[in-house]
C-alpha cells in the first residue's frame, strides 16, 4: 500500500482505540470539568459570549474550545464522551498534519514522514491530550496547522496557490488566539526562524497579501476580545495583564507553580520510550554531525520553546504540547540514521517496556486494594489481551526490516493501553477527581431533585453530571474566589454562598428548610456541623461525605 494508505489506516485505529469506552469516566477535576461544565452552560443559556462556570461569568480563556465543547454536546449528546470526541479528533488532525510537515522537511520521503506520524500518534502526552477536554489540544492542532500553511506557502512556487496557503496559516493563528491568546503564535514564529536561518531555504518577497492576511488575522483573532472591550474597557487590564503577564511571570495567580526544571523531566517523561531512543541518538551524532537542518529544528521547534515554557511561572504538562511534532521528526531523522542491528536494540527494549507496562495493568486488581482503589479482576483481561497481541505479531509477523517492527510495535502497544487504561479510569473515578459516582449515588437514593449545598469546593464535575447547578460553600477555599466584577447583578449569590460573611449567610435559610444534600470532602469541619440540621443520614463515597435526611 502507498504511505498515504498506510497514514489513514493508523488514523482509523488511533480512532477506533480512543473511541472505546470514551464514555466510561465522567469528567474530572480540574480542567477537563471546568470545560465541560462551561460548554454546557453556554449550550444551555445560549450566550455564546460570556462563558460562565456554575453561573458566574468566567473569562479565564477565549471562548474557542468552549464553543467546541458545547457544539460535542449538541452534536452527540450531554456526556463526558461527547465532550471528549472532537478532542480525539483534533489529536488525529495533528498525527496527519505531522505526516504533512514531514514530507516537507524529509523532502518527499513518504516513510519518513509516515514514521513520524507514527511516532507522534502513540507519544503519551499526545495520547493524555486527547482524553483531557482543555484548550491544549485544540491550540496544538492550530499551531501544527499554522507552522504547516507557512512552510507550504514557503515551499510553494509563487501564485495563486501558494497565497492559499499563507492567508490558511493566519486563519489558523487568529483561531488559536481565540483559543489561548498570543501563546497560539510560539511553533509557528519558531518554524518560521528555523526555516529564514537554514541555508538554501526558500524565501518569498513581502507583498501587499501578507497585509490582507494580518488584517484577517486580526478580524479573526481578536474579534471576541473587541466585542467584550466594547461592552467593559476593562477587559483591556484583564485579558492584558492578569491573563498574559501575570499568568507568565506570577505562579500564584493561577496556583500553578513548579519549578523551572519542570519540563525537563515531564516532557521526556511524556514522551518515553522515543524520548529516550532521542536524547540517546542525540548524544551519539552530537551537534555538528546532526546537519544543519536538523540543527535548527532541536533549536527552535523544540529547545527554544521549552525554555519559553520553563521561564513562565504557570506550568501544565499539555503546556509543551507543541514541541512535541519536532521531537517525533527528530525522532525519525535519528533512528533513520541506525543500522538494523541498532534499531534491533531499541526494539526489544521497547517490547520489554511496553510488556511490564501492560504487565503492571494486569494487576492492577491485586494491588489496586493497597493504594485504596477497588478494581474489578476482569479489568485485567484489557492488557493481557494487549500482551498476546504483541508476542503474537512478534512471533508470526515475518517483517525482515527492524524499522516496520518497530513502528507497528508502537501502534500496538497504545491500541493496548488504550483499550487498558479506560475501564481502569471508570472504577477509579472518584478516587481521580471525578464526581459521578456521586451524581449516580445520589439518583440511586432518589436525591437527585433536592439543592446540593457543596462545601468549600468548586465541583463542576457534579454539574455536568447532574446538567443543573450546586450551590458552593465558600470557607476559605481559594478556588472559590470568583471574579463577579462583571456581573451585572446580584443573582450569582444563588451559586456561591460565602460562610464567612454573616450578610451572605441569609440565603442559607431558605435552603436548608428544603432538606438540602450536603456535599463535603472530608468529614464537615465542627464550627459548620450547623449546616446538617434535620440531616439524619451520612455515607462516604471516596473521599467525599454525603450528607442528607430520608
Amino acid at each position: 500500500m502507498s504511505s498515504r494508505l498506510w497514514l489513514w489506516l493508523l488514523l482509523a485505529v488511533l480512532f477506533g482505540a480512543f473511541l472505546l469506552n470514551l464514555n466510561a469516566w465522567g469528567v474530572l477535576e480540574s480542567s477537563e470539568a471546568r470545560y465541560a461544565e462551561i460548554g454546557r452552560e453556554m449550550l444551555t443559556g445560549g450566550d455564546w459570549l460570556h462563558p460562565r462556570l456554575l453561573g458566574i461569568q468566567h473569562f479565564h480563556k477565549p471562548p474557542l474550545t468552549y464553543w467546541l465543547t458545547a457544539a460535542g454536546l449538541g452534536l452527540f449528546g450531554g456526556t463526558a464522551g461527547a465532550v471528549r470526541l472532537l478532542p480525539v479528533l483534533a489529536v488525529l488532525a495533528q498525527v496527519g498534519l505531522v505526516y504533512a510537515v514531514g514530507l516537507l522537511v524529509f523532502a518527499r520521503d513518504r516513510r519518513r514522514a509516515l514514521a513520524a506520524a507514527v511516532v507522534y500518534g502513540t507519544l503519551p502526552v499526545v495520547l493524555i491530550s486527547a482524553l483531557n477536554v482543555t484548550t491544549d489540544a485544540y491550540l496544538a492542532t492550530l499551531e501544527l496547522l499554522a507552522a504547516y500553511a507557512f512552510l507550504r506557502y514557503h515551499c510553494t512556487p509563487a501564485g495563486r496557490p501558494a497565497l492559499r496557503w499563507l492567508y490558511l496559516g493566519w486563519v489558523a493563528l487568529g483561531l488559536g488566539f481565540l483559543t489561548k491568546g498570543p501563546v497560539a503564535v510560539v511553533l509557528p514564529v519558531m518554524v518560521l526562524i528555523s526555516l529564514h536561518l537554514t541555508k538554501d531555504a526558500p524565501r518569498r518577497p513581502w507583498s501587499g497579501h501578507h497585509l490582507l492576511a494580518g488584517l484577517l488575522f486580526a478580524l479573526v483573532g481578536l474579534s471576541w476580545y473587541l466585542a467584550l472591550v466594547a461592552e467593559n474597557r476593562e477587559f483591556i487590564d484583564y485579558f492584558l495583564f492578569k491573563h498574559t503577564v501575570e499568568r507568565f511571570a506570577n505562579a500564584a495567580t493561577f496556583n500553578r507553580a513548579k519549578p523551572w526544571w519542570f519540563y525537563l523531566v515531564l516532557a521526556p517523561l511524556g514522551a518515553l520510550p522515543w524520548s529516550a531512543a532521542l536524547l540517546t541518538e542525540l548524544a551519539r551524532t552530537g551537534w555538528r554531525r546532526l546537519g544543519r537542518r536538523w540543527q535548527q529544528v532541536l533549536l527552535w521547534w523544540v529547545l527554544v520553546p521549552l525554555l519559553f515554557f520553563s521561564l513562565s511561572k504557570s506550568k501544565l504538562l499539555l503546556y509543551v504540547l507543541p514541541i512535541f511534532p519536532g521531537v517525533a521528526l527528530l525522532t525519525v531523522e535519528l533512528l533513520g540514521r541506525r543500522t538494523d542491528a541498532v534499531l534491533l536494540r531499541w526494539y526489544v527494549g521497547f517490547m520489554a517496556l511496553f510488556g511490564l507496562v501492560l504487565g503492571g495493568l494486569c494487576l492492577m486488581p491485586l494491588l489496586g486494594p493497597g493504594f485504596g482503589l477497588n478494581v474489578r479482576p476482569a479489568t485485567a483481561l484489557w492488557p493481557a489481551a494487549g500482551i498476546l497481541l504483541l508476542l503474537f505479531t512478534h512471533m508470526f509477523w515475518e517483517e525482515v526490516r527492524i524499522a516496520p517492527r518497530l513502528l507497528v510495535l508502537a501502534v500496538l502497544f497504545t491500541v493496548g493501553l488504550l483499550a487498558a487504561a479506560k475501564p481502569l479510569l471508570g472504577q477509579i473515578e472518584v478516587q481521580a477527581n471525578g464526581s459521578r459516582p456521586v451524581a449516580e449515588r445520589l439518583k440511586e437514593l432518589g436525591l437527585q431533585q433536592r439543592p446540593v449545598l457543596v462545601y468549600n469546593e468548586l465541583l463542576p464535575s457534579l454539574a455536568f453530571a447532574q446538567r443543573r447547578l450546586p450551590v458552593s460553600l465558600y470557607d476559605g477555599n481559594q478556588a472559590l474566589q470568583r471574579e463577579t466584577q462583571f456581573e451585572h447583578d446580584g443573582r450569582w449569590h444563588e451559586h456561591l454562598i460565602n460562610l464567612q460573611d454573616a450578610a451572605d449567610t441569609t440565603a442559607l435559610g431558605p435552603l436548608l428548610r428544603r432538606q438540602p444534600v450536603v456535599l463535603s470532602k472530608g468529614e464537615l469541619p465542627q464550627s459548620r456541623r450547623y449546616l446538617l440540621r434535620g440531616l439524619n443520614q451520612h455515607e462516604h463515597l471516596g473521599p467525599w461525605w454525603i450528607y442528607y435526611a430520608r
